[in-house]
């Protein structure tokens, strides 16, 4: 009697283990036994999970939002929760307790979280871990798989994610003289970037988000007493957490604005009806966000391009809030003198001897000032709009017309079902896109909710190809 050929397991290749790719590898390997997927995650840090976002030491780096709202399970909104409080971290560290009862840990904690649930399966075999950059994907001749080269050698796959991490902030044209200057910091998170600032030390901070924040905290940290300056062009600093949180409010989604216009009017008289309900604005921001694809959605291509283009500083500063202990530094030092953010253009900047020189236009003004400063910090925000030529896999996709980016310059174009777009206008069956990159399609996709809700609609979409992927024999390995 012949025996049976052994069953074939399908191959996924999630490039990139930041919160999206591990989430997008956790939610597959817990539906699908192993002997019938193989999934591996192609990342260069020595753990899954960090990240850019989770991976920082810093101490005074801390999540944006109430533990409460932070899970990997999208269905369970307090498995993140009763992690946090059976780690023993809250006693370890007693100042991420808020006084409102809400808590804050450190940033490290949740990359920490996220890879103990993935351990399992890299344990089981189940994922594996290649601890490489990405450096090429090529769809093989027949179109039927793919071969990622990464520094760690080739990964043969059936199905490609891409989960890919946020591009570096690009350095502003009026800063490209300072490049090469001991003081400029162009990436504020990369290790030791903030260690040769003096105590003393005037810094200027370019940009005045979330990156922003987390810079005045870590200095503050760090001993530093000196002037910062945060500069940006419309002054606007991420809003904080109200003392008491509540409820979602307002209704957007029944009768979505097909207009950017529409929907400014919506939001300012729902704020109107916050005020008059006692309800705070955080409330309303927050019901915005859970309705945010059926938003983004109604909107026409456009009107998108007019929300971005016009709207999304404002969205952002209120999106984007800072834990209320970032957010007490920023109100100290402000009160002290030694903190401000201002509204301005770059003009110029020069190395000069006694200290690194820089030109700005205040908002408003004429006059062009020009100040001295011993360390320029860039915190611009993401260069989504270079992701496509700042990373060499997306690059080689990219110019194979495989993938394009948006037309909101956000990232990646796909569509509905999350499919990259290539360049014929078709999307490619097996080359996917999970997590922010995927935002010109989607809208609101940069917090962890709705990051951890599409990244579980992207391992449904894989788990279905399995049933028509030709899969190959063998693993998603080395060849």
């Amino acid at each position: 009697m012949n025996a049976l050929p052994p069953a074939r397991r399908s191959r996924v290749a999630i490039i990139g283990g930041g919160f999206s790719g591990a989430a997008v590898a956790w939610h597959l390997a817990r539906a699908h036994w192993p002997e019938s997927v193989s999934i591996c995650v192609i990342e260069p840090r020595q753990a899954i999970g960090g990240g850019l976002a989770y991976s920082s030491e810093e101490p005074s780096h801390r999540v944006n939002v109430p533990a409460v709202r932070m899970s990997m399970a999208p269905d369970d909104a307090q498995h993140f929760a009763r992690w946090l409080a059976a780690s023993g971290e809250i006693e370890r560290d007693t100042d991420a307790l808020w006084k409102n009862g809400d808590v804050f840990p450190r940033r490290r904690v949740f990359g920490r979280y996220v890879a103990e649930q993935l351990t399992p399966y890299l344990n089981s075999g189940a994922v594996r871990h290649v601890k490489g950059q990405a450096t090429r994907i090529l769809r093989d001749p027949d179109g039927a798989g793919w071969t990622v080269h990464t520094s760690a050698g080739p990964v043969s796959a059936d199905i490609v994610v891409l989960a890919a991490t946020h591009p570096q902030p690009g350095i502003p044209d009026a800063l490209a003289s300072l490049t090469e200057a001991p003081g400029f910091v162009a990436d504020p998170y990369a290790a030791s970037a903030l260690a040769g600032i003096g105590p003393d030390a005037s810094v200027l901070i370019v940009g005045s988000g979330l990156t922003s924040a987390d810079m005045v905290a870590e200095l503050d940290r760090r001993g530093h007493r000196g002037r910062i300056l945060a500069l940006s062009r419309r002054g606007l600093r991420s809003r904080g957490h109200p003392d008491v949180r509540g409820e979602p409010f307002g209704d957007f989604a029944s009768a979505p604005a097909t207009t950017a216009l529409g929907l400014l009017r919506t939001i300012r008289a729902t704020l109107a009806a916050a005020r008059d309900a006692g309800a705070n604005w955080q409330s309303v921001f927050d019901q915005l966000r859970s309705q945010g694809t059926v938003l983004w959605a109604a909107l026409a291509p456009r009107e998108r391009a007019r929300l971005v283009r016009h709207l999304r500083v404002f969205w952002d500063v209120h999106r984007f809030r800072i834990a209320p202990q970032v957010a007490e530094v920023l109100d100290r030092r402000q009160a002290a003198g030694t903190f401000d953010t201002i509204a301005a253009r770059l003009v110029a900047s020069n190395d000069e001897d006694d200290g690194l020189a820089v030109s700005f236009q205040r908002r408003g003004r004429t006059a062009i000032e020009t100040m001295r400063f011993d360390a320029v910090f860039n915190t611009t925000g993401p260069a989504h709009g270079q992701a496509l030529q700042s990373n060499p896999a997306l690059r080689s996709l990219a110019g194979a017309g495989l993938i394009r980016a948006d037309a909101y310059r956000l990232g990646i174009e796909t569509s509905l079902d999350s499919r990259a777009i290539g360049r014929d206008d078709k999307p490619v069956a097996t080359l996917l896109v999970a997590g922010p990159l995927a935002r010109g399609t989607f809208g609101e996709l940069m917090g962890l909710p709705e990051v951890a809700r599409h990244a579980q609609s992207v391992a449904a979409e894989v788990a279905k190809m399995f049933e028509t992927v030709p899969a190959a024999g063998g693993d998603a390995g080395h060849h």
